[in-house]
């Protein structure tokens, strides 16, 4: 099954889809998988990443990670999958970013705000 999602580009290395397998990230007809499990064509699986969940059904095997567009005859993701994954990504591209605070030390200033938010001055 690891080999299966690598080579359908679902994850980069063959250890992040194995690892994904081992948390239960990955589900195979409404079962926990692990990374050994063998892989049939018809089979419907759930996969969870940070992008979001996939609802697909294998269509091909392939056991060599090849292009993008190869990857993608390998399996059909469903409508309804397709939606929620779209529907959240709008929801995320809506929140309020937050941007990060600034790397590095803080500068002069800042200290002295630091220093003044605790009370010491």
């Amino acid at each position: 099954m690891d080999k299966w999602l690598w080579a359908a580009r679902f994850f980069r290395t063959r250890a992040l889809a194995a690892r994904a397998c081992g948390l239960g990230r990955i589900a195979s007809n409404g079962q926990p998988a692990k990374a050994a499990r063998d892989v049939h064509v018809g089979d419907v699986w759930r996969v969870k990443k940070d992008t979001g969940e996939f609802e697909i059904e294998v269509l091909l095997l392939s056991e060599v990670r090849g292009p993008a567009a190869v990857a993608q005859t390998l399996y059909r993701e469903t409508e309804a999958s397709r939606e929620l994954r779209i529907k959240a990504e709008e929801e995320r591209k809506s929140m309020p970013h937050l941007d990060a605070a600034a790397a590095g030390r803080p500068s002069k200033r800042d200290r002295r705000e630091i220093a003044q938010f605790r009370g010491r001055r």
